[in-house]
This record gives C-alpha cells, sequence and structure tokens, in this order.
C-alpha cells in the first residue's frame, strides 16, 4: 500500500505536535521528581480521566478486541469486561485512599503501610521487577502490534518499524514528564476514537460487505452477535464470563485493572488536585474505556470474517508479512488496507497516536519506580533534583530500547495477555484487603508475588514438556489463583505483623478504618493520640452499593449502544432505561461517601 501526500501530512503534523508539548513543557517538569512524575499533583479529573482512557487504548487493543471477537465471538470480550468491576471499586474505594497516601509513586506504600527491611526489600524489588522486566513485557506488546500494523499498510520491516516508532515517544517522554504525556493523551485520545469510528463506517460500507444488515446476517458472522454468552455452550460460558465475573475482577492483577488500583492509574490519582478529582477522573475512565469504545473495534473485528474468513486468507493477501505474526489479530490491520486516503492517514495516526500514549505512559510509570524506588532509595538516597531527573530520561531510553528487542520475539497479543493474567493470578485479594486488614504485611506480598510467577512459568514453560496433558488458560488461571491465595494467606497467618508503629502511622493517615484494624484502632484510643479522629471513617457498605451501582451503570450502557447497533431496539431501549435508574441513584447515594 502506497500513502498519497495527504495521508503523510497528517502523520507529520501529528508528529510534530507531540515534539512541541514535550518541548514546552520540558522545562517546568524538569524542576523536580514530583513534578517530573505527577505533574505537581494539580491534575483536573478530566485531564487525567482521557489521560486513563488514551494509556489503555493501545496499538494493541484493537488487534486484541479483533482476536476475541473472531474466535469467540462478542462475548469473549468479558474476559476483559469483567475487570469494569474491578474499576469501580477503584472509584468508590481506593481513589481517595491513594490520594491521602501522598506518596510519589504507588511502591512507596510498602513502607508506609509495611515495617523491617522486608518492606524495603519489597520495594525495591518491585521497582526493578514492575517497573523494569514486567513493563518491559507491556510495551512489547504494543510494540508487536505497531509491527504488525506497520507491516501491513506501509510494509516496513518489524526493525524500522520499532526505530521509527519508538525515536518521537521516547524523545517527548523524557522532556515533558507526566505533564506532556498527559497533554499529548489528550489530543490522541479525540484523534484515535475519530479515526477508529470514522474508519468503521467506511469498513461496514464497503461494496464486499454491503452495510451493517448485511454484515450481522452473514453466516460468518450471526453466530458471533451474542453479547452474552450462549449458556448452550457451557466450556465457553465458564471460561468467558463465569469465571471472569466470579474469580478473575478481584483474584488477578492486571495492568491498568488492578485490584485496589495501582500502576499507571494510581500515578494518575495520586498527580490529581484532590481526592475528588481522583474519583471522577478514575470514574470517567471505566465508563469510556468499558461502554463506549470498544464498538468499533469489535465491528471491524466482525467484517474481518467476512473479507478474511481464515488465517490462510490473511496469509495470501499479505505475502510478505512474516509467517510468525499472521495470527487472527493481524485481522485488524489487514481491514484497514481498505480504507481510502486521507482518512487512512487520520487511521494511521489515531493508531500512531494509540502506540505513543500507551508507551509514554509505561516509560514514565516504569521511569518513576526505577529512579524513585530503587535508584533515589537504595543507590544515591542524596541525588540532587537535576540528577534524579536526568536519571529518569536516561531510563527511559533505556526501557523503550529493551522493548523493542523483546517485541521481535512476541507473536500474538493474545498470548502475552493471557500470560500476563497467569504471572498475575492470586495476587488481586491481597491487594484489596491490605488497606483494611492489619495482619497483611511484606511478606504476605513476597509470598504472593513469587508462587504466582512460579507457578505461571510452570504452566507456560514446564507442564507439557514433563509429560503432563495441556491444561486450558481458564484452568491454570483457577489454580494459580488457588495455589497463591492459600500460600499466602498461610504466610500472613503464620508471621508477624508489621510493627505497631508503622500500622499506628498508616491509620492516622489513610483512615481506613472497619473491623480489620479493631485492634489497632483500640490501642490508639488507649493511648489517646491527639491526631486520631474516628468520626465518619467506614463508609465502605456505601462504596461497595456505589460500586454494584456503577458496574450496572456502565454495562448497561454498554448493552444499550450493542444492541442498538445489533438492531435490538427492545432490549436497547430496556438498558438505556436500566443506565438512567443507576445513574439516578448512584448519585443519591454518592452524597453519603466521605471525601476530603
Amino acid at each position: 500500500m502506497v500513502l498519497e501526500a495527504i495521508d503523510w501530512i497528517i502523520i507529520g503534523l501529528f508528529f510534530v505536535v507531540s515534539l512541541a508539548i514535550g518541548v514546552i513543557v520540558a522545562k517546568q517538569a524538569g524542576k523536580n521528581t514530583s513534578e517530573y512524575f505527577l505533574s505537581g499533583r494539580s491534575m483536573p479529573w478530566w485531564l487525567l480521566g482521557i489521560s486513563m482512557v488514551a494509556t489503555t487504548f493501545s496499538a494493541d487493543t484493537p488487534n486484541l478486541v479483533a482476536d476475541i471477537v473472531r474466535n469467540n465471538g462478542i462475548a469473549g470480550n468479558w474476559i476483559w469486561w469483567a475487570f469494569l468491576l474491578t474499576g469501580m471499586l477503584t472509584v468508590f474505594l481506593y481513589a481517595k485512599l491513594w490520594r491521602r497516601s501522598k506518596v510519589l509513586t504507588d511502591l512507596e506504600f510498602y513502607e508506609l503501610r509495611y515495617s523491617g527491611k522486608e518492606a524495603a526489600f519489597l520495594r525495591g524489588f518491585r521497582a526493578l521487577y514492575l517497573g523494569f522486566f514486567f513493563n518491559i513485557v507491556i510495551m512489547a506488546t504494543v510494540s508487536l502490534a505497531a509491527i504488525k500494523i506497520s507491516g501491513v499498510l506501509l510494509g516496513l520491516s518489524p526493525v524500522q518499524t520499532l526505530f521509527i516508532a519508538s525515536l518521537v515517544t521516547v524523545v517527548y517522554s523524557s522532556l515533558g514528564g507526566l505533564k506532556g504525556v498527559l497533554i499529548t493523551d489528550f489530543i490522541q485520545f479525540f484523534i484515535a476514537m475519530i479515526g477508529s469510528i470514522w474508519a468503521t463506517i467506511v469498513i461496514v460500507d464497503l461494496p464486499e460487505i454491503g452495510g451493517l444488515q448485511n454484515l450481522l446476517a452473514h453466516d460468518n458472522v450471526k453466530d458471533k452477535l451474542d453479547i452474552l454468552p450462549s449458556f448452550s455452550n457451557t466450556e465457553m460460558l465458564i471460561t468467558v464470563f463465569v469465571i471472569p465475573i466470579a474469580v478473575q475482577w478481584w483474584s488477578v492483577w492486571y495492568p491498568g485493572a488492578e485490584p485496589g488500583g495501582g500502576g499507571y492509574i494510581a500515578q494518575r490519582m495520586l498527580s490529581a488536585k484532590d481526592e475528588k478529582n481522583a474519583v471522577w477522573a478514575t470514574l470517567l475512565f471505566n465508563i469510556v474505556h468499558y461502554a463506549i469504545r470498544p464498538w468499533p473495534w469489535i465491528l471491524i473485528g466482525l467484517a474481518s470474517l467476512v473479507i478474511f474468513p481464515d488465517l490462510s486468507d490473511l496469509a495470501r493477501a499479505f505475502p510478505n508479512v512474516d509467517s510468525s505474526v499472521i495470527k487472527d489479530d493481524l485481522s485488524y490491520p489487514a481491514m484497514l488496507t481498505y480504507l481510502p486516503s486521507g482518512l487512512l492517514g487520520l487511521v494511521l495516526t489515531s493508531l500512531i497516536a494509540a502506540f505513543m500514549s500507551t508507551i509514554s505512559t509505561h516509560l514514565n510509570w516504569g521511569s518513576s519506580y526505577m529512579i524513585n524506588d530503587f535508584y533515589q532509595r537504595f543507590i544515591r538516597p542524596k541525588a540532587s533534583s537535576k540528577e534524579l531527573v536526568v536519571a529518569a530520561r536516561v531510563s527511559t531510553v533505556m526501557l523503550m530500547f529493551f522493548a523493542a528487542v523483546l517485541a521481535l520475539f512476541l507473536s500474538s497479543a493474545l498470548q502475552a495477555f493471557n500470560i500476563l493474567l497467569q504471572i498475575g493470578a492470586g495476587t488481586g485479594l491481597l491487594f484489596i484487603l491490605r488497606w483494611f486488614w492489619y495482619r497483611i504485611n511484606a511478606w504476605s506480598e513476597i509470598t504472593a508475588m513469587t508462587v504466582s510467577f512460579f507457578v505461571a512459568i510452570y504452566f507456560q514453560l514446564i507442564h507439557t514438556r514433563v509429560g503432563f496433558s495441556e491444561i486450558s488458560s481458564s484452568n491454570q488461571l483457577l489454580i494459580g489463583i488457588f495455589i497463591t491465595t492459600v500460600a499466602w494467606v498461610g504466610v500472613t497467618l503464620a508471621t508477624s505483623p508489621s510493627s505497631e508503629e508503622t500500622l499506628k502511622s498508616f491509620y492516622r493517615l489513610i483512615r481506613p478504618g472497619g473491623p480489620g484494624w479493631k485492634k489497632i484502632i483500640a490501642k490508639m484510643e488507649k493511648d489517646q493520640l491527639k491526631d486520631f479522629d474516628r468520626s465518619g471513617e467506614w463508609d465502605v457498605p456505601v462504596a461497595i452499593l456505589c460500586m454494584v451501582l456503577g458496574s450496572i451503570m456502565v454495562f448497561s450502557m454498554l448493552f444499550t449502544i450493542g444492541y442498538f447497533i445489533l438492531g435490538d431496539y427492545r432490549l436497547g431501549f430496556v438498558m438505556l432505561m436500566l443506565t438512567g435508574l443507576s445513574l439516578w441513584a448512584l448519585l443519591k447515594l454518592w452524597k453519603r461517601l466521605k471525601m476530603d
């Protein structure tokens, strides 16, 4: 495919704007690590919420959704839609707690909540494990999508793609810090949404497809249209719906959907002006991410079943693409080859924007761990602000280099998604309870992290090689959750809690309340501490009710859009009414939440 001049102009203008933003905010971002990593804790909710959305729309996300739709239909998306429950728990329960902590990164939480050398070890190890190794895997999956898209649309080799795509992103990310990332995310989001919606309209109207009604009636598509899995297909029902809704959302750690918040979502909550801005930002993210954004990708995934029904069709259409990356997730960029000039440039720009928004966030987030939680904490505790900012910029470049190298060895976005789910299996419940149960300590987290990792390694690399029959990914997940949870709960009960001084300090700062802190509360009351105030603390039951109502609202909104697209207007209006009722009830209940 040959891009016309108008396509290159659109792409070039976007690169210029992104670089300009990085240059403009570079001076402010370079003042200190608080400015570089948290934008001075002064960001409004709407900018933070849109940035969260832009970050989670990476170049590999449409590919992943297309892969899911081709294999399991629309209902297959419940494997990630179920994480809305995690998101809503973060909105109404954990956003304000994170903002109260006043930490620079969420890894500082470890030495705020736990005591002893094990807490310091956990912070340092997680800084390298998440900030470097885990972060690189995530960025590599995003880079893999860029390789596939450019291979199909531009005929570039993987090395050429990674060099070009990484250069601009690294420059503006390293210069502008989080503020540069947030501003470019805001622009990138609207480019990405306009591009994906417009592309969907054009593709559905292609002569080969013949409009939405013909698409939905096509033999390759009509059995893929259920939004909820069919109860007659027990295996799929359990795999993509029951397990995610009943178990996965609270038990699995996954970037962007961490139980209890964390990672770059926590980074944005920490950079908010106050608790209210942190809560509203996270709510905006969950509404757009789960209810609104997936439908253009779903429709293009369905359309690809008409034009490229099998992998062999993709291989014949793109003989120059490496056979190792001819997977179902290639169908999304393959469909974009049907776009006309001008629109092709806009859609390519939207995918470049998606790539850059995700990569820039992960670069800044990963660098914050490596510099604040490892370099400054353990190597150069007396480093000047200038030295730390320089080190952050160097680490940004280093992270991108290693991610690009790893991307050359991956083949599928869904493959990487399943590996990441398995590595985090069983850790989620700990991240939820550590705020509300004083007994959890650093050894609990060390155990959960270690056991879940080795269980994942066993299933991915050892199980079938030693002669055992293959186990489905859903059963692997359940086994991993069970083993990891039993291990960390056992260690929690067998070891001593953190020091009383640390627990009291944490409680005074965060004010979590509840029966899990009853023993510590009693000691603080006995000590008659002047700065200890119990009034209005325990609003967790109200927060959980808000979470339930918020989840109903967003799922109803998701169903409303879906049923209207699929032509089932009766169910569409029913879901629309349910959306309105749940929103009304949520707003009434929300007033009872305690926020500073």
